[in-house]
């Protein structure tokens, strides 16, 4: 493909940090009525010129191969929270074995040289919000010894208090000597709440979505940028950050940005709230290494106030129901 043409991803975006890219399970899942799954893979409709795809599981990690990303993921089957024990059942096990045959094809694309032999393969937990089954899938596909090991189907509708509960069932029967990546959360709370459960790598779209629409991050919570509070507001959205929004503009004038429309706006606030992350990051492993990691959770839960879960989840809802899910 023209990724791959151009000297892949990463010469690409001109980033040589590293790079995870998703095998499509969750998007799939996100595009509703859109697709259709079954045991040969994934098939679904573009939403922007209605042609024709068909993924299967070899096929998934053949073009993340050629992509050229440092961690690949295997195709997962993945519903929604609120299906059926059966539903969920046959998911899993439909993941199960998609991971079987995603973890052969890439040990012989590696043997015959097709890939570069420097990609690391997660395999995905499934299972949703049943003990039984999340028990079950982690115990299988830890069998498979892949390089990483991902929690999937959650962040889909369960409750923060079910999300915290199910990661830590799973991350207890995870290898701990490697990495541990829950997948698409990505707000400051669940971040330390998760790390403290076990928890190495995240990803999540969170920051920079809520930031398109004003909201930022800060030590005290999110705040809404086009409120009058800060019409008038001469320094930063933050005095401590170090990120170039607050270095070089005032918080009034990215409440003016958002207020007059300008994508100059969206794009200072997506930095911010990437820079914060980066830093509550930076700042969680330092105080694992220090062995202080429970009192920097301790003041962070004291300090920071997490959005409202009923407004996150009627969102989530919005969101999924208008792709049909």
């Amino acid at each position: 493909g023209t990724v791959q043409r151009l000297g892949g991803v990463h010469r690409f975006m001109g980033w040589s940090g590293p790079i995870l890219t998703d095998s499509g399970g969750f998007q799939v899942f996100s595009m509703g009525a859109l697709s259709k799954v079954d045991e040969s893979g994934v098939q679904f409709r573009s939403h922007l010129d209605g042609s024709e795809h068909q993924f299967s599981p070899e096929r998934a990690i053949a073009d993340q191969a050629r992509l050229g990303a440092d961690i690949i993921m295997c195709l997962d089957h993945c519903i929604g929270y609120g299906s059926g024990k059966e539903k969920v059942r046959e998911a899993m096990e439909r993941t199960h074995r998609w991971a079987e045959m995603c973890h052969r094809f890439h040990a012989v694309s590696e043997t015959s040289g097709e890939t570069s032999g420097r990609q690391a393969l997660f395999g995905i937990v499934q299972g949703g919000v049943f003990d039984d089954l999340r028990q079950e899938s982690a115990r299988y596909i830890a069998g498979i010894p892949f390089q990483g090991y991902a929690i999937g189907g959650l962040a889909v509708g369960e409750s923060k208090a079910q999300m915290y509960e199910t990661t830590q069932q799973v991350t207890a029967l995870l290898p701990e000597d490697k990495p541990r990546y829950l997948m698409g959360v990505g707000s400051p709370e669940d971040l330390v709440e998760c790390v403290a459960r076990g928890v190495d790598l995240f990803d999540c779209v969170l920051p920079t979505r809520v930031a398109r629409h004003g909201s930022l991050f800060t030590r005290h919570g999110r705040v809404d940028i086009t409120k009058d509070q800060f019409k008038d507001q001469a320094g930063p959205v933050e005095e401590d950050c170090d990120c170039y929004a607050c270095r070089r503009f005032s918080a009034a004038y990215l409440c003016h940005l958002f207020r007059s429309k300008e994508l100059l706006g969206p794009r200072l606030a997506s930095i911010h709230n990437l820079r914060f992350i980066m830093r509550l990051m930076t700042d969680a492993r330092q105080s694992i290494a220090d062995g202080r990691f429970e009192e920097f959770r301790r003041k962070f839960s004291e300090t920071y106030r997490p959005a409202d879960e009923a407004a996150r989840r009627e969102q989530k809802a919005k969101w999924l129901k208008a792709r049909g899910g």
